[in-house]
């Protein structure tokens, strides 16, 4: 599954960007104090103090106006508010995507656990059905006998009791396909976060040092040069495919993780003792089957679903949890990230 081509993100939605506007607002006002509290009568009676600020005035314009001047100030004080926010805020997006990655492994033994534990619901309530299934036979077959001996209410007793047996066993195939498909759609994400965590992995290793030699090569000096001049910035365009891929990481992950807490609220909800669910965790189940897309699944997502509903493909319980590795010479999906 290829990872989808992200635009870049703003420098104001960054972390650091947060920082740039606090600052910026701080100049601002910082200005307009200034603007409000010196003597202007004064500072304008003078000649010198005149020309100076005319000449400030003249360097302002300057640097609003020409367009090179602008990339470069820009260009520092986003330098200066990333260097600021660093100190409090993990940044880096190789230093993100290592803690990503802990947190997949996490959230795959997390996973792993709900996967046996839905397996293990399913088998009960599979039971359930088929012992249902046996004793609806059972009533209809004393109720035929009773019937041809004349006993009429034992004839009824046995019908009605047939007929909520077979009302029970509809919603509980309903909510068994339920189950079918979250069973399904566990399993593939567990497999497509396996080879998740291995491209982060593997994207880490070597980008690292990448990154290391890229930055080394293209200082802040030619990075300012290459903004002047309006050449292709080499170490930023590096660094922000690298924060496009921890934007990705990110929605994946949190995909993964409200998937697993809607799945466990379903669960939670399902009382196979007294074989009754609450519709809250099924309206749930049913409104992430309509939504559109899915980051983890990609097209796979309408296949299991068709898979689910289909009489003809029969799940296999008792198949063991996929354990998935990227094949040998298969691509990253990050690096079209870099192209």
């Amino acid at each position: 599954m290829e990872a989808p081509q992200m635009k870049p993100k703003s420098f104001w939605k960054k972390p650091e960007g947060i920082t740039g506007l606090l600052f910026l607002a701080a100049l601002v006002g910082g200005v307009g104090f200034l603007a409000v509290s010196l003597p202007w009568a004064t500072i304008l009676a003078s000649t010198f103090y005149m020309a100076a600020t005319i000449a400030v005035l003249g360097v302002l314009i300057y640097m609003v106006l020409d367009p090179k001047m602008r990339n470069l100030i820009f260009y520092a004080y986003k330098s200066v508010m990333r260097a600021i926010t660093g100190m409090f805020v993990q940044i880096d997006p190789i230093g993100i995507l290592k803690t990503y990655v802990e947190e997949l492994q996490n959230n795959l033994r997390k996973m792993n656990k709900q996967i046996s534990q839905l397996r293990a619901q399913m088998h009960k309530l599979k039971e359930l059905i088929v012992n249902n299934e046996r004793e609806i036979k059972n009533n209809l077959q004393i109720a035929g006998k009773a019937k041809e001996t004349n006993k009429r209410n034992v004839m009824i007793l046995k019908s009605r009791r047939a007929g909520r047996l077979k009302d029970s066993n509809m919603r509980l195939e309903e909510l068994y396909k339920k189950m079918e498909v979250l069973y399904r759609v566990l399993t593939k994400m567990y497999e497509n976060s396996q080879i998740l965590a291995e491209d982060i992995k593997d994207q880490v290793m070597v980008k690292e040092q990448e990154r290391k030699a890229i930055h080394a090569s293209h200082g802040a000096m030619k990075s300012a040069m290459s903004v002047i001049n309006g050449d292709p910035d080499q170490r930023a365009m590096f660094d922000m495919a690298m924060e496009n891929i921890t934007e990705d990481v990110a929605n994946k992950v949190g995909e993964m993780e409200r998937f697993m807490e809607m799945s466990a609220n379903f669960m939670d909800s399902v009382d196979l003792q007294n074989g009754v669910f609450e519709e809250e965790g099924m309206q749930m189940l049913e409104q992430w089957e309509k939504e559109s897309t899915s980051l983890l699944l990609g097209e796979e997502k309408d296949q299991l679903l068709l898979q689910a509903q289909s009489d003809n493909e029969v799940l296999d319980l008792d198949a063991p949890v996929p354990e998935r590795a990227r094949q040998s010479g298969s691509k990253n999906q990050y690096d079209s990230f870099f192209d």
